[in-house]
């Protein structure tokens, strides 16, 4: 079976409402099992954005709170699920709802959500669309999680990414893409999420970092991220996650995913050569962390704008986006919110820039490639269409007072219900999330201590500090203390473990310990 010149390959009339009757029928003889078989790969590669994420910020992190970051970022998966099925996807895509802001609860627990074309695209059935945007929310809900690194409780955070799911994400998938949603109606270009997941995430994250307060100063003394190699694996997930998520939004196999591939690469590769050159100029040196910085950036920027876009304007879209990201990490130094994963700069920016470029670069022969909107959607200047414009940038504004200021409600609201408290508490933060809140480590070893009042940089010798502290105290671990002093080595030492191979719960404490003998000690 072969596409008919425009639209579905064979025109449903069904029953519709009901999704279908599949006592009596065939419902999959509207769709083409091909376009079925690449959203269901599509969906499950979105997945694997989830944990790409977790790897991503447990590599930014600092080692005793980087397990915490990968829990966050797989438990809020198993939240989004739930309230998907439940409610989610009924208040984001109901057709019977026709207020413009969010839907009913007609596909209330996947109610009468079948064999029917989606909201989306005739080349689809409801279902799958369904699971398909499933892993959308599921994603945005992760990328929100970097803003309680280091700092924020577990549980609370899974409450807020409920609340937050219903309350912001559900709506501004409602604007976007529901066939009644008044930016659907305006005329707004969203691809794939520069609205929902992009400026949804950039900016809930901003008002989440900023009820939950800074880290510690005397912890970001020295602060570096404990390993690249995780950042770059994440990257490499989320890179591969993200051609389905921009690739399968054309929701069939047809030419317009491809084209979505292509921008996307290209949008962000030429963002990541932007951000390392920009970085190279301050410290002489390339980047591994500016690279997968400057290529998160610009797959972000190819989100809302990878289906709509021509590839040279992607290539404009990417270099523009590498050096404003670079420069927007600075944001949140003026506004003093510490946005730990620069989640406002890497995906509310970015969102915002694809956005623009959809009016701009958006083109009516692209859009038409997937064969369903083939003279159906005008484009931005690029076809002549000069108004939209300003559509994209009042939907631009909307979609961002609209994240941080609901995002930042519900934060405060949950921050006053006992329990529920968002922040751990500066004991908790100096001994790490991991061994606070969790029951396990992301390595299974104490490192030995870097603490700041072990060394004096201005002078080569090491154990020249400051003349006030006892020269055993500016050391995390007992018995290295012990060591430096003199003393001899506990009796067990002497049985085979040596000082400094403590391992587990035990040592983290000693260190913690340690830290609070001595005024203004830090783990660095």
């Amino acid at each position: 079976m072969s596409y008919s010149w425009v639209g579905a390959p064979t025109p449903f009339n069904g029953t519709e409402f009901e999704g279908g009757d599949s006592k009596t029928e065939n419902l999959n003889q509207w769709f083409q099992s091909g376009d079925q078989a690449y959203i269901i790969i599509a969906s499950a590669m979105v997945f694997v954005m989830v944990p790409g994420l977790g790897f991503l910020y447990s590599g930014l992190a600092r080692r005793k709170s980087a397990l915490s970051m990968i829990w966050l970022c797989m438990a809020s998966f198993s939240v989004i699920t739930f309230q998907w099925y439940f409610w989610g996807y009924s208040l984001a895509f109901s057709k019977t709802a026709t207020n413009g802001f969010i839907g009913d609860l007609t596909h209330f627990g996947l109610m009468k959500t079948l064999g029917a074309p989606s909201p989306a695209s005739p080349l689809i059935p409801e279902l799958l669309f369904s699971f398909y945007e499933m892993q959308f929310c599921a994603v945005t809900a992760a990328i929100v999680m970097g803003a309680a690194a280091e700092r924020g409780r577990l549980v609370p955070a899974m409450v807020f990414i409920f609340c937050w799911a219903t309350l912001v994400y559900c709506p501004l998938a409602c604007w976007a893409w529901s066939t009644n949603g008044w930016g659907f109606t305006y005329g707004v270009l969203d691809y794939a999420g520069g609205g929902p997941v992009e400026i949804g995430s950039g900016l809930s994250a901003l008002a989440y970092s900023m009820v939950l307060g800074k880290r510690q100063e005397k912890m970001m003394l020295n602060f570096r991220p404990h390993n690249v190699s995780l950042i770059t694996l994440g990257t490499v997930f989320l890179w591969f996650g993200w051609l389905a998520f921009n690739g399968g939004s054309a929701f069939g196999a047809n030419l317009r995913a491809t084209m979505a591939c292509w921008n996307s690469n290209l949008t962000a590769i030429f963002a990541s050569i932007s951000w390392v050159l920009l970085d190279f100029r301050l410290a002489r040196k390339w980047s591994m962390v500016g690279w997968c910085s400057g290529a998160i950036s610009g797959l972000v920027a190819a989100t809302p704008a990878s289906g709509f876009i021509t590839p040279w304007g992607s290539v404009v879209l990417g270099i523009v986006t590498g050096i404003v990201c670079n420069f927007a990490t600075k944001i949140k130094f003026w506004i003093r919110i510490d946005d730990a994963m620069d989640v406002f700069a890497e995906h509310g920016v970015a969102g915002m820039l694809g956005l623009l470029a959809n009016a701009i670069f958006g083109a009516d022969y692209i859009i038409g490639l997937d064969g369903v909107n083939t003279g159906a959607i005008p484009g931005g200047w690029v076809s002549h269409h000069w108004k939209q414009l300003y559509i994209q940038v009042a939907y631009i504004c909307a979609t961002t007072g609209y994240a941080f200021v609901v995002s930042a409600i519900i934060a405060y609201v949950i921050n006053w219900i006992p329990g529920l408290h968002l922040r751990a508490t500066e004991e908790a933060e100096l001994l790490g999330m991991d061994d606070d809140q969790l029951g396990e480590f992301a390595y299974d070893y104490v490192e030995v201590r870097r603490d700041y009042l072990a060394w004096t940089p201005a002078s080569r010798d090491p154990f020249k500090g400051d003349p006030q502290i006892a020269q055993g105290d500016r050391h995390g671990i007992q018995q290295h203390s012990e060591m430096l002093d003199g003393h001899p080595p506990h009796e067990e030492e002497t049985n085979g473990n040596a000082g400094h191979e403590h391992t587990g719960v035990a040592g983290d404490r000693h260190a913690v310990q340690a830290e609070k003998q001595v005024p203004g000690a830090a783990q660095i």
